[in-house]
């Protein structure tokens, strides 16, 4: 059952409706259904039809989601369908920006497939496009946008440690000396610096470091796996995430 939500995507669309819950919430941003909705939709829709593109060249990284996306294809293919209804149902009603927006992270999403063979810009466009996505719709919508660069910048370091996580799980490093150690270390680096950004920041920020305390525990215990790539790194996450938003809730 984990391995099917993980493989499916529901996993990247459930972390990107909880990272968008969790800043949202610190941004004070109306109407987080909204959004929350569009995230997580928009990431589920991006990543399917990636992998259902793409099946021979992941087989050689991710062999075990691409035999289960390989084996559900027509099942996938609806599910995208149907989501994409609802997407755009959601996307043409919202304020001109937020559609703006959208669209330029969808062109992105639509080409990964050609950029992704560099995994120094994979690292770096992806993390922007989810930062832009959790962080860019709430904060467009806030009418109060002086927390929004406070957390931009801490969803940046804790996404681009994630990334570089998972370059070295699919065997997609740069060339640098010490290897994956040294790869690694940066990984964990980045979330050390995003926790230094919650604590350096407004005090209405502190409560994201759940997400990048939780990103750091799993990359300090690493391992090269696909399984603990999917479950643990990413869902290292949506577990700060969760744990963020309950804490904001908390608080109010």
């Amino acid at each position: 059952m984990t391995d099917a939500f993980a493989y499916s995507s529901g996993l990247a669309a459930a972390i990107g409706a909880a990272l968008s819950l969790a800043a949202g919430l610190v941004l004070g941003a109306p109407q987080i259904h909204r959004w929350i909705f569009l995230t997580a939709a928009g990431t589920f829709i991006i990543y399917n039809l990636d992998r259902l593109r793409d099946l021979e060249r992941d087989r050689s990284t991710s062999p075990t989601r691409t035999a289960f996306v390989s084996k559900h294809r027509r099942v996938l293919y609806g599910a995208v369908l149907i989501t994409a209804i609802g997407f755009a149902s959601v996307l043409l009603t919202s304020p001109r920006p937020i559609i703006i927006l959208c669209l330029a992270i969808g062109v992105v999403g639509l080409f990964h497939r050609r950029m992704k063979q560099s995994p120094a810009l994979k690292a770096i466009y992806v993390s922007v496009c989810w930062v832009a996505a959790c962080v860019g719709l709430p904060w467009l919508a806030s009418p109060d946008t002086r927390l929004g660069a406070w957390v931009a910048g801490l969803f940046l370091a804790t996404l681009t440690a994630n990334l570089i996580a998972s370059n070295l799980r699919d065997d997609e490093v740069i060339q640098v000396s010490g290897g994956h150690r040294t790869i690694l270390w940066a990984a964990r680096g980045f979330s050390m610096l995003s926790i230094a950004v919650a604590f350096a920041g407004p005090a209405e920020i502190l409560p994201l470091v759940w997400i990048p305390c939780c990103e750091g525990l799993v990359l300090f215990r690493f391992r090269p796996t696909e399984r603990y790539g999917h479950l643990a790194v990413d869902g290292a996450l949506l577990l700060g995430a969760l744990a963020t938003s309950t804490h904001l809730l908390w608080l109010t």
